[in-house]
């Protein structure tokens, strides 16, 4: 399938990256990925529908909100509902009735931060589903199986991911599995149209990021990502991070931080050359009655909103925002009503799918540099 740039009158077969504009003081640049399922154009913010569904969201619910490409997870799906059920479906697209892009995560990190009782071989590990206990292997043969029967448009490396903090030894060995079954996912059969995407680990050693991500970029990969980020490690390890990996990644090619939704840190990131990120943020806390503003997140369970008839975000078209008050959203939340956790989800996803919207016209401008101190200025903690 072809699609043609919205830059170029040109075809773009999917894994094109275009460079449609970059910032004079910084890393940041704006761009499209072309997909089999359409072009995605970055910096981008993928809401994750873990097990097929973005929750509380149905698909026209992302789209209107403006969401291009959504995340799934190999290791949840392969559990449940399992592949022989998606591919009878005929793979996830259909399945979960999403018409757009799809990156499905390995699954590596849910093997090393869920299962429990893990052991880990030269091919892969073997650990005890959380779901019910019972014995799985899963490595990067059978990642790539797996990714090949949902057919996402771009799939993920299974690599390993480390915890913070990690002893250097320990993080050297990962750099050689991870490498290694890069290799093997790579080679591994995958669906028509699909992309691959290598996994720079390293832990916060910038020499093994580096050993790592030149090994990666020798692949040829069509894009990657910086792993073992936001995995409990401070800000400044995380920026570390990245500094010590984007300058040996490819220039025309796409880079991913993965598990990142914070505005501030998607925007630093942005800064140090990242395109693409994705996070539980938008929806997670919306379970837990909590909007995401450009001024900062807002308790709207609290009780100052009780009789506030403003919306969650003045200024905000979201449907909620449009519609709806604090005072009634509250309402809905301490009344345990399914529809507040939905309207702050709608808009929890509008929010950072508008702040990327935000990002890239900053860049195209040329006032990215401004925009992000904005930025900072608008999400610094207000005085009480």
């Amino acid at each position: 399938m072809v699609y043609f740039s919205p830059a170029m009158d040109t075809p773009c077969k999917p894994g094109t990256f275009e460079i449609l504009s970059t910032d004079a003081r910084s890393r940041a640049r704006r761009g499209v990925l072309h997909t089999a399922h359409g072009p995605v154009e970055t910096p981008v913010f993928m809401p994750v529908g873990t097990q097929a569904t973005v929750k509380a969201l149905e698909p026209r619910d992302l789209v209107e909100n403006g969401a291009s490409i959504i995340l799934a997870n190999t290791y949840h799906l392969n559990l449940r509902p399992g592949m022989d059920v998606i591919s009878n479906a005929g793979g996830l697209h259909s399945f979960m009735n999403w018409s757009g892009p799809i990156l499905t995560d390995s699954g590596g990190f849910q093997v090393f931060s869920l299962a429990k009782m893990r052991k880990l071989t030269p091919d892969g590990c073997w650990f005890n589903s959380h779901i019910d206990g019972r014995r799985i292997f899963l490595g990067p043969h059978e990642s790539m199986e797996i990714q090949r029967i949902l057919a996402s448009d771009i799939a993920m490396v299974f690599d390993e991911c480390l915890p913070w903090p990690c002893e250097r030894v320990r993080a050297e060995k990962s750099v050689a599995i991870t490498v290694n079954w890069a290799k093997m996912s790579l080679e591994a059969p995958h669906a028509p149209g699909q992309l691959v995407f290598g996994i720079v680990q390293g832990g916060v050693y910038d020499d093994l990021r580096r050993r790592c991500a030149e090994a990666l970029v020798a692949m040829d990969f069509p894009g990657y990502a910086i792993g073992g980020v936001s995995v409990g490690e401070p800000e400044k390890a995380m920026y570390q991070a990245v500094e010590a990996s984007v300058p040996f990644l490819p220039e025309d090619k796409p880079r991913y931080v993965m598990g990142l939704g914070v505005m501030t840190q998607m925007a630093e990131c942005v800064a140090r050359g990242v395109d693409m990120f994705d996070c539980v943020i938008p929806t997670r806390v919306a379970r837990h009655g909590t909007a995401l503003t450009r001024r900062g997140n807002v308790a709207i369970k609290a009780a100052k909103w009780e009789k506030d008839l403003s919306p969650v975000e003045e200024g905000c078209s979201c449907y909620c925002c449009r519609n709806f008050t604090r005072s009634y959203v509250r309402h809905l939340l301490h009344a345990g009503e399914i529809l507040g956790v939905r309207l702050l989800t709608i808009h929890n996803v509008h929010r950072l799918c508008e702040f990327m919207r935000e990002m890239r016209d900053a860049i195209s401008s040329g006032d990215f540099d401004a925009w992000r101190r904005q930025l900072h200025e608008d999400q610094a903690p207000q005085p009480i």
